[in-house]
């Protein structure tokens, strides 16, 4: 790059960036950058639209891997993963129209954050408000099928205007029986618990106020605790601090920091908490810890060249896989704390964006700052797709997704889940 210059790639020669009047410049770094994501985003949707069915990998379709498995060349395991492969690659977008009892809201505002509960029976969404704040709801996915693509959102309207930075579901007297959401009230931060039967088409009256809430400096992350040697504790990345919390007894533990933490993950084999900080460190704390002046809480450390904005903790917890500010998708050995895989592809740059992590299909999911959701494979870091976002790309446009083989509960459909602006949209396996 020269300073105060920009090239262009189609006219294969360099340009001035001029001043422009009154402050205003139509040349900038970020209208390029702009002008070029779009046109790349254009150019992926006009291949899908060519493209029913693609291939990730040469040579490799329904009929050859078949054939491989009847002559015993692959493991069922393989065959599995390999099929996943495929169905992801014939994806199909089309549009899921949203149905609420309040006609008024459903549409109305821009998907901000979407997550699923453990059975992927219900999503808890995040909703921009236009005069600032956020609206709060949960999406029903039982009405979600092969050929009725509708699902019912039900809306909370008591608790509005909180910007939030991060939710969790939460198992305190059932399964994802709560909600856990740290944000912004005013000044300073709020961590709230509530619980999931508010958002529900009963009366109004019969519903359950909030479990607990407090204040708090600006909250990052979150995490539910599901290991029985810590029950019924959440724990909130602060700034510089860890604040673990049990809901049930009002015990806190306080664990300093040297930088804020921006991503949070519980184990459930041992009572030990996972931490991604802005500093590009990631480290694990012990719960069971007393608080002792002076003593070092870290256990296991692991270092990213950038600021780490999440984590996901693999099923056997000998793994775990961690994405930062400068599109690194890293796999870490925590046995040997090395790192044993990067994903490539992915693009970042300065927002707090998750990873989406599949084990029994063999994918990773990740959307990108430029709108782009790519999937890769588990096994060998392979870019299986890249999908262009249906709306141009925008700082308030990069969409939220969920993956499962089961959307909608044990009988419903595989497929990725995909919320941008006000749009819902179901990417299905044909």
């Amino acid at each position: 790059e020269l300073p105060g210059f920009y090239y262009d790639s189609e006219k294969n020669r360099y340009f001035r960036l001029l001043p422009g009047h009154n402050n205003y410049n139509p040349l900038t770094k970020e209208s390029i950058q702009y002008k070029a994501m779009e046109c790349t985003r254009l150019r992926l949707l006009e291949e899908e639209e060519k493209q029913k069915k693609k291939t990730a990998r040469v040579g490799l379709n329904s009929s050859v891997l078949l054939q491989k498995r009847q002559l015993g060349l692959l493991s069922s395991t393989s065959y599995c993963r390999l099929v996943h492969e495929l169905k992801v690659n014939c994806m199909q977008r089309r549009k899921i129209e949203i149905h609420s009892p309040d006609s008024s809201v459903a549409g109305t505002n821009n998907f901000k954050i979407i997550v699923a509960d453990v059975a992927c029976e219900r999503i808890f969404t995040v909703n921009d408000v236009e005069h600032g704040g956020c609206k709060y709801g949960i999406i029903n996915l039982s009405g979600l099928g092969k050929e009725s693509l509708t699902v019912e959102m039900y809306d909370n309207l008591y608790f509005t205007n909180r910007k939030v930075n991060s939710v969790c579901w939460a198992s305190l007297t059932h399964p994802d029986s709560h909600l856990c959401l740290m944000g912004i009230a005013e000044t300073p931060g709020c961590a709230s618990l509530l619980p999931a039967s508010l958002f529900s088409s009963t009366n109004p009256g019969d519903r359950p106020g909030m479990l607990c809430s407090f204040k708090i400096s600006t909250a990052w992350s979150c995490a539910w605790c599901l290991n029985p040697q810590a029950d019924n504790c959440f724990s909130t990345g602060l700034t510089r601090r860890v604040l673990v919390t049990n809901v049930v007894t009002g015990h806190r533990q306080t664990f300093g920091t040297s930088s804020d933490v921006l991503a949070q993950q519980f184990a459930r084999q041992t009572p030990v908490l996972y931490n991604g900080c802005r500093s590009g460190e990631i480290f694990s704390i012990d719960v069971r810890q007393r608080n002792r002046k002076g003593q070092s809480w870290k256990a296991i450390r692991l270092f990213h060249g950038s600021a780490v904005t999440s984590i996901h903790l693999m099923e056997a917890e000998h793994y775990l896989m961690a994405a930062d500010m400068a599109g690194k998708i890293k796999l870490w050995d925590l046995r040997t704390t090395k790192c044993v895989k990067q994903y490539q592809g992915h693009y970042n740059e300065y927002a707090i964006l998750p990873l989406h992590v599949n084990e029994e299909e063999g994918l990773l999911t990740a959307v990108g700052q430029d709108c782009h959701t790519r999937i890769w494979s588990l096994q060998d870091a392979h870019l299986l797709r890249t999908i262009p976002s249906p709306h141009p790309s925008a700082k308030d446009a990069i969409p939220s997704v969920v993956f499962s083989s089961r959307l909608g509960g044990r009988r419903g459909v595989p497929g990725l889940l995909m919320a941008v602006k006000q749009d819902l949209y179901h990417f299905s396996y044909i």
